[in-house]
């Protein structure tokens, strides 16, 4: 068998970079020999998370419109160009057999150069609501991996196929990592644990929440993982205290879950996903500010299924700590809400997705 050749691109956030190291650690395991390139942002994440995973990348020098006139803006013609002209080099080099985009700057060039050179590509999209540059992308893709039903109206129908979003495998069995993730954040296994996920980059709202309410949860007897974002580390670490546990970034994802027993959280798609097969109980709070409103949308599948409470930034003054007291003391409330949204978890997304892609080689 011949030895085939990878191209992954996904970056800007956790949510685009995990779904593409997932899919890129599957097909390895189903194709030992392969080889595997990443393409990413030039300053992005992506950078120093795909190395950390065990795999090269290089990086663009391209990034996305401002919603206001900025010098970044007039740039940006020539940061697409110098992008799509270093994307094409980069596959006339490489080789690949197929291209795999997960969402991200660096994804919208290399796609569009991939399918001028006639390489099969994937988009994977993780959002019941697609971003302009997967819409664009769809056209000339050979597959459209989705997560959401009814996307026919943003993607040809005869190319979409629904896979789910594809999760880090080690949260498949988090129960069993239950005590190891409370020794290793110094924590007391007898009290009930928050974790707060405000996203890699941080949610300036729900950390204003998290400030304000501490005295409560510790009053409450209950001890705190808090992920208050990179952007908002050095404003917050003053927090870290013995039941109380502030943390930038989080690179053991699997011990946090572990280690849960509920969860405040904001609504991204690849979040949502990871936290169906996590199991525990959540509070999402939606980022108002993304493109659609998409991570309510997101949200509210899980809530009309009964899986989930959701609290939109605009009630949490007068709501948040009348539901979390009652959801803390529910433990009837807690074990219903945990078997709901497991019955929407697609553990084998990732499975599925590179048995699309193997059709194409």
């Amino acid at each position: 068998m011949s030895k085939y050749k990878f191209i992954l691109s996904g970056g800007g956030t956790g949510g685009h970079i995990y779904p593409a190291i997932a899919i890129a650690n599957e097909l390895k395991l189903q194709f030992p020999d392969a080889e595997f390139l990443f393409v990413g942002a030039k300053d992005k994440m992506e950078m120093q998370k795909v190395p950390q995973a065990g795999y090269e990348i290089k990086g663009l020098w391209i990034a996305g419109l401002q919603r206001k006139l900025t010098l970044q803006n007039m740039m940006f013609p020539l940061k697409l160009a110098t992008s799509l002209l270093e994307s094409r080099r980069i596959i006339r080099q490489f080789k690949p057999n197929v291209v795999i985009g997960t969402g991200g700057f660096a994804s919208g060039p290399l796609l569009q150069a991939a399918g001028g050179a006639g390489i099969p590509t994937v988009i994977q999209e993780q959002n019941s609501f697609p971003g302009i540059t997967n819409k664009l992308l769809s056209k000339k893709a050979n597959a459209i991996c989705v997560a959401y039903e009814n996307l026919e109206r943003f993607f040809p129908k005869e190319k979409i196929v629904l896979t789910g979003n594809p999760v880090r495998q080690d949260l498949i069995d988090i129960d069993s990592k239950r005590n190891e993730a409370i020794a290793f954040y110094g924590l007391d296994p007898n009290k009930k644990t928050l974790l707060v996920l405000g996203g890699s980059l941080g949610a300036r709202r729900i950390n204003q929440l998290i400030e304000k309410e501490l005295p409560n949860f510790l009053s409450q007897d209950v001890q705190v993982i808090w992920q208050c974002g990179k952007l908002y580390f050095e404003e917050y670490k003053k927090h870290n205290q013995q039941n109380v546990r502030v943390v930038d970034f989080i690179e053991r994802m699997d011990f946090v879950y572990a280690a849960a027993d509920v969860i405040i959280s904001r609504a991204g798609a690849s979040s949502v996903s990871e936290l169906c097969i996590v199991g525990k109980p959540v509070i999402f709070i939606p980022s108002p500010n993304v493109a659609e409103d998409h991570q309510t949308k997101n949200a509210q599948a899980i809530v009309d299924a009964k899986g989930a409470i959701l609290l939109k930034e605009s009630e949490l003054e007068s709501q948040f700590s009348i539901v979390f007291e009652a959801l803390l003391k529910d433990d009837g409330k807690q074990k219903q809400l945990s078997a709901n949204i497991k019955k929407l978890a697609r553990p084998d997304a990732v499975k599925v997705i590179v048995e699309e892609i193997k059709k194409l080689l």
